[in-house]
């Protein structure tokens, strides 16, 4: 027998067995029964074969149209008999596989690792401070070199890029020990400060770098560290405890004690006076010679170490830089102040206590440089040595913080204990 006989006997001796409604014809029309598929093979005049009849209906509707198959007894002339091997639910080993496929893809994205959101945001900081990095005179450099006043030269392109991640941004690169013609008039035009690894090789680079261009302040990294590896507390850390580029070669970094502007004064006074010490009178005399001004200041000095005349003004009792304020003014740093606990902000007032501005810490110094006439710096934060600098040097008679440095400065430095005692 052939295919057709066996699919004729299957449509022929199953309609209007269950009905209308699961007709195999309708059934197929409508695609909820698939193509028959029929494999056959005769032996000696008998033919064996397996029917495979794909179904879309449910549990109930498939199993009866199974059943009815095994009530076929002809096929053509022939005698015939069909057994029903299995219902087969295919959608099963579907769903086997899509949970297999699922465990797999789940696996591969637990050992992938999936970012939180500060990592996110960290790598999305990282690559604009990244694109921030320019050139100065063919130099890696950060963006604020040209209009700073104060530069840090570093070491290599990785040290910029570290400071920058930290608001330091006005970093050049040397890269190597060679220094060209345009850093040294860089140097010559602004206060710089050199920032080595503090390492013996930072201390060589330090040396020959000396050599060859005018330096004001060397910075030096934790010892055995490099500038690109610190963390931001250590790189600031490191920069206020700058010292004066002679004494650095001479005595090497000072580890803990900060370069003030008292040291500088002394520096500059010793070196100011060995200069005077060395040079003749206009009358031919050693100017050493003690002169008769200088010996009534040396009577007076004794006098008053002997307990006759007046104190020296260093023994007087100086009183507490709050007390110098006018009552208007306290109140303002005060009410200010509160105002700005936890705010992580400034305000700078003019010389006619008006309000010329509020903005982040972070941008306190650069804001700074861009004002006229500043009066008044009040901050969330601890006065520095180096925000004292840009202060005196845009004339502003009061820095207020939290807290605040023991720094020798013409500027009145507050802090809110200050204030509030």
């Amino acid at each position: 027998m052939e295919k057709p006989d066996i699919i004729g006997a299957v449509f022929g001796q199953t309609e209007g067995l269950l009905g209308s409604e699961l007709d195999l014809r309708e059934l197929q029309r409508t695609g909820r029964i698939g193509r028959i598929d029929v494999k056959i093979k005769s032996v000696k005049g008998k033919s064996e074969g397996e029917i495979i009849i794909p179904s879309s209906l449910d549990a109930a509707e498939t199993s009866l149209i199974a059943a009815t198959l095994e009530t076929i007894e002809r096929v053509g002339p022939c005698t015939a008999t069909i057994k029903l091997k299995e219902v087969e639910d295919t959608r099963s080993d579907k769903r086997k596989y899509v949970v297999d496929k699922a465990k797999e893809i789940l696996k591969e994205l637990s050992d992938r690792g999936v970012p939180d959101s500060s990592e996110i945001s960290e790598q999305i900081k990282e690559a604009v401070r990244t694109e921030e990095v320019t050139e100065v005179f063919g130099l890696t450099a950060g963006p604020g070199v040209m209009e700073s006043e104060d530069i840090v030269i570093v070491e290599g392109r990785a040290d910029v890029i570290n400071l920058l991640k930290f608001g330091i941004r006005n970093t050049v690169a040397i890269e190597g020990t060679s220094v060209s013609r345009e850093v040294i008039e860089l140097c010559k035009r602004k206060n710089t400060t050199l920032f080595v690894d503090g390492d013996r090789g930072g201390q060589l680079i330090a040396k020959e770098i000396m050599q060859k261009t005018d330096i004001d302040f060397i910075a030096s990294a934790p010892e055995g560290k490099e500038v690109e590896e610190l963390t931001q507390k250590e790189a600031y850390k490191s920069l206020r405890e700058k010292v004066p580029a002679k004494i650095f070669i001479s005595e090497g970094p000072r580890r803990g004690s900060p370069a003030t502007e008292k040291d500088t004064h002394e520096k500059r006074d010793a070196e100011n006076r060995q200069s005077r010490d060395s040079r003749p009178s206009r009358t031919g005399h050693d100017s050493r010679e003690p002169r008769a001004d200088t010996r009534k200041q040396t009577d007076r000095r004794r006098d008053s170490h002997s307990g006759r005349g007046p104190p020296r003004r260093d023994e007087r009792p100086r009183k507490p830089a709050s007390a110098r304020l006018a009552k208007e003014e306290k109140e303002l740093f005060i009410k200010t102040l509160k105002e700005l606990v936890g705010t992580r902000a400034a305000c700078v007032f003019s010389n006619k206590d008006e309000l010329m501005g509020r903005v982040p810490v972070s941008e306190l110094e650069n804001t700074l440089k861009t004002l006229d006439e500043p009066k008044a710096v009040i901050f969330d934060g601890k006065v520095s040595f180096r925000l004292n600098e840009i202060a005196k040097r845009k004339g502003v008679r009061f820095l207020v913080g939290m807290e605040k440095e023991e720094i020798f400065s013409p500027i009145t430095i507050l802090s809110r204990k200050d204030l509030e005692g």
